[in-house]
């Protein structure tokens, strides 16, 4: 395969593991001019900035970023960038040299960061208030100087190597005390080689057939490069959303990455699916986000988890362990009873949400006249987890698959009886039963229950999701909407998510047309504006955080099963055609 090469200005360089990353993106919409070492422990905090120098000089240069290794190339030299494990960069030089200054710009006795020269080996050592962490500079070849060693209060603190042309490499490494001086374990080559070898070997578990789609390679990268080894209040290996500012993981976010991650790497995709229910509290409600350093409860997010088990489990290679069948029923149990029986009025039948927030589309025009909603995606979503846990019920809890089948019939009689006019679904406030807006896709997302719904239902909704397709895929809220607005988050802009739960909907509806449609669109969409957070509907221009993963892994589902259609239609022409020529043969012998 030939080497993948992609802007920084969009993702950020880092590696399997590791909650460092390299970019130039230091927080919510902010990017500087030079390239920045970045912790996403306690937050997300620059540390260092690179910049190269010649004759002590600084000068402008070309970077050329790649799974393996990031490159910076002028006229003078170049000197190379890469992950010798999660904690450790290692750059080395010639020609160019490079001067690593402090990123905070001072030192306050509760801010900044203190820099000093370690008499055990000579190394530079920075103490940061931001992370709580320490970054230790190793001289491992070449010219080395530090500015501003013990300075206290404003001023220059800065590591300059490779000054005078020569060769060069060094070593930084993030670390949480003082362990032994660091000494490499391989050579320089030899890490840029390793870090190569994992990910091809990640990206041809993952999309085998990436070759027939060009955007997807950089979608495994984006996958790869955001996974973190457990640590703080993330308990497993994780898939962040993003490692720009969107450094969490979501309550409903984390349900695409595991699904996409099913096939090629089982332990991480439960792993993946399981993270947030270590979170989950005695009322059953799950967290709405978490990540190094916090995990907030103030909102939560929809209940996908009962459709995301089940198609998560069918892709899975081989049988789920029964320890781990039990342990998700009971969360999957807990976070349903939560919404039966704490989010749903009294005698009533319906849940609601508390805020746009819960349902994930966070400022939907649905949310716009009443926060406290009964919508029908909701309970849409609770009819499928409530028929999965029967279905788990069934195999580790026989007693109890009885009454989730009731629950879940209820249910489905009150969407059907309280929520649909007879053309559309509807969400009501709950109180005071005020209709709120149409407009918007999100009142088309029962469409993914459609084989619980009458066939004219799905038709409806089905039309309703035509109605929201521009050319790049299905926007979140009707373009010809007085309401709809281009960078508006959940009030037009295309999302992944939206976009799996439709065409996944549309496919099991029978709408096989309109769902090759919708996923031909946004792949294309995805291959031409990359993985943002979201698109704009009508210029197709990615919108926000610029590297996001639920948005690679949707493409990647979707590509995946593009390619699986793609075969099963290949193999059915050539078995039509061996076919016609045996009959043709057997027609000539006669």
């Amino acid at each position: 395969m030939p080497t993948l090469e992609f802007p920084l200005a969009e993702v950020p360089f880092s590696m399997r593991g590791s909650w460092l990353s390299v970019s130039r993106v230091l927080g919510l919409h902010r990017s500087a001019e030079l390239i920045h070492l970045v912790s996403h422990q306690t937050g997300m905090h620059p540390v260092l900035s690179f910049q190269p120098i010649a004759g002590g000089t600084p000068v402008e240069t070309t970077e050329f970023a790649a799974p393996e290794r990031l490159r910076w190339a002028s006229g003078a030299g170049e000197f190379t960038a890469a992950f010798a494990d999660v904690d450790t960069v290692r750059v080395r030089g010639a020609g160019l040299g490079l001067r690593l200054s402090d990123a905070s710009g001072g030192l306050t006795p509760f801010t900044g960061t203190f820099l000093f020269i370690a008499p055990q080996d000579g190394a530079a050592v920075l103490t940061s208030y931001e992370t709580g962490r320490r970054y230790r500079v190793t001289r491992l070849a070449g010219e080395f100087s530090v500015i501003g060693a013990e300075r206290l209060g404003a001023g220059e603190r800065a590591i300059e190597i490779g000054a005078d042309g020569g060769e060069w490499e060094i070593a930084i490494e993030e670390l949480i005390s003082e362990p032994a001086p660091f000494r490499p374990k391989r050579s320089f080559d030899d890490v840029v080689a390793a870090r190569a070898a994992e990910f091809a070997e990640f990206a041809d578990g993952i999309a085998p057939w990436r070759a027939e789609h060009p955007g997807a390679a950089l979608a495994a990268y984006v996958l790869w490069s955001a996974t973190v080894r457990p640590l703080g209040f993330v308990t497993r290996e994780a898939v962040l959303m993003s490692k720009h500012w969107m450094n969490k993981v979501w309550s409903w976010d984390h349900c695409f990455n595991a699904l996409v991650l099913a096939s090629s790497h089982p332990e991480l995709a439960i792993d993946q699916f399981l993270v947030v229910f270590d979170h989950q509290v005695a009322t059953g409600a799950l967290p709405d986000s978490i990540t190094h350093s916090e995990v907030l409860y103030n909102f939560v997010k929809p209940p996908i988890h009962g459709w995301m088990w089940s198609e998560l489990r069918r892709r899975l290679p081989s049988p789920v362990p029964a320890d781990v069948l039990l342990e998700v029923y009971r969360r999957l149990a807990a976070w349903t009873r939560y919404w039966l029986d704490h989010r749903r009025g009294p005698g009533e039948a319906l849940p609601f949400y508390e805020h746009g927030n819960d349902s994930g589309w966070d400022n939907s025009t649905v949310f716009d006249l009443d926060r406290v909603v009964e919508s029908p995606d909701l309970a849409a979503f609770l009819v499928l987890q409530l028929d999965e846990l029967a279905r788990l019920a069934d195999e580790v809890a026989p007693d109890a698959a009885g009454g989730w089948r009731m629950e879940g019939e209820l249910l489905l009689g009150a969407l059907m009886s309280e929520l649909w006019d007879g053309e559309q679904f509807v969400a009501r406030s709950v109180a005071g039963r005020r209709i709120a807006s149409t407009s918007s896709l999100l009142t088309a997302l029962p469409l993914i229950a459609s084989h619980r719904l009458p066939g004219d239902v799905s038709q409806r909704l089905a039309e309703k999701v035509a109605a929201h397709l521009t050319a790049f895929g299905p926007a979140t809220e009707l373009p010809s909407s007085p309401l709809y607005d281009a960078d508006g988050y959940w009030r037009g802009p295309i999302w992944a998510p939206s976009t799996i739960i439709v065409e996944a909907g549309l496919r099991a509806a029978g709408h096989h047309d309109l769902a090759d449609d919708v996923s031909e669109r946004f792949r294309r969409l995805c291959e031409r504006s990359g993985f943002a957070e979201n698109f704009d509907a009508l210029t197709g221009a990615g919108l926000r955080d610029r590297a996001y993963t639920w948005t690679a892994s949707a493409y990647l589902l979707l590509a995946g099963q593009a390619s699986e259609r793609s075969m099963v239609m290949a193999e059915a022409v050539t078995a039509e055609m061996a076919l016609a020529e045996m009959a043709s043969e057997s027609a000539g012998g006669t």
